[in-house]
């Protein structure tokens, strides 16, 4: 996987303050969300970017690990036990060999980490040579980050997907009743390993949106719905939108505005528990007429006295 410079994705330098780094990610975030460029993979791509940049340097430790090793900042701790390593060699080799030094790996006299990961992510070096013995195992991917933009309706039922993460197609299960944040794993889709280690994992953020129709809480949803004055008055029998399609409500005569129904099982369903939903809960709001003709003012003025 091309190395990404974190700087650059934001427009920020390496001097940058925290609320630099998120006044740029924010600014940047609004401008490339997927919601705002929904045919535009390059956007996408670039939200991935920058949500992976934001997340190392937002990060005083991690920022500090990829400030001193740049790409290969995830493998820090193994360069400081390797360079632990041929340090206690080095002493060994240097008392045993008539007190002469012995630089083992690039690393001692001179040597940096640069020659290290070379040498453990492809460097040259012969296999009878002290560069190709002292080789360590296989380092492990770097996971990467994804988000998923959903609706209420895309969550109301389990449904396959396929995604495009860092080019590659990956289809997924998204389950029914994901939460808004949830984030699942996706074992092995992440960066590919080195040296021949793992590949890493593939976080997945499920973003979830209420819509102009129904707010979620839990697996709960609430909404609105208008009733003119009469049905109120009177009673009768209206529609009412659901999450998966349209129901027939009774209205009871001398309905009062604001009055609540509770709909059973027609919220959204339970994350991971088959069969079981939230309910939806609509509150009623009465719409009063307007452009009366006299003859309907008049009913009205009879009935005031009444």
């Amino acid at each position: 996987m091309a190395f990404i410079d974190y700087y650059k994705i934001l427009g920020i330098d390496k001097t940058a303050t925290e609320k630099d780094i998120k006044n740029a990610y924010r600014k940047l975030a609004r401008k490339h969300h997927p919601d705002l460029n929904p045919n535009d993979p390059e956007a996408n791509k670039r939200f991935q970017q920058l949500n992976e940049a934001n997340e190392v340097l937002s990060d005083p430790e991690k920022r500090k690990k990829y400030d001193q090793y740049g790409e290969n900042w995830q493998h820090a701790e193994a360069y400081e036990q390797a360079k632990q390593q041929q340090s206690r060699q080095q002493q060994s080799y240097s008392g045993g060999a008539g007190g002469h030094d012995f630089d083992y790996e690039g690393f001692g006299q001179g040597g940096d980490f640069s020659e290290f990961f070379q040498s453990m992510f492809g460097g040259t070096g012969g296999g009878g040579s002290a560069r190709g013995r002292g080789r360590q195992g296989g380092f492990r991917g770097q996971d990467l980050n994804a988000n998923l933009q959903l609706s209420l309706q895309d969550i109301a039922e389990s449904h396959k997907q396929t995604l495009t993460v860092n080019g590659k197609n990956i289809r997924i299960t998204i389950p029914a009743g994901v939460e808004n944040g949830q984030t699942i794993k996706i074992t092995g889709h992440g960066g590919p390993g080195a040296n021949g280690g793992p590949a890493g994992d593939l976080y997945i953020t499920f973003q979830v949106a209420n819509d102009s129709k129904f707010k979620r809480e839990g697996s709960n949803l609430y909404a609105t719905i208008k009733l003119d004055l009469y049905t109120a008055i009177l009673g009768g029998e209206i529609t009412a939108d659901t999450l998966t399609g349209k129901v027939k409500l009774k209205v009871k005569p001398e309905t009062q505005n604001g009055t609540k129904v509770k709909l059973k099982g027609k919220g959204v369903p339970v994350y991971k528990k088959d069969g079981e939903f939230g309910d939806l809960y609509l509150t009623y709001e009465i719409e009063l007429p307007t452009n009366l003709t006299d003859k309907q003012k008049q009913l009205f003025e009879e009935l005031a006295k009444s």
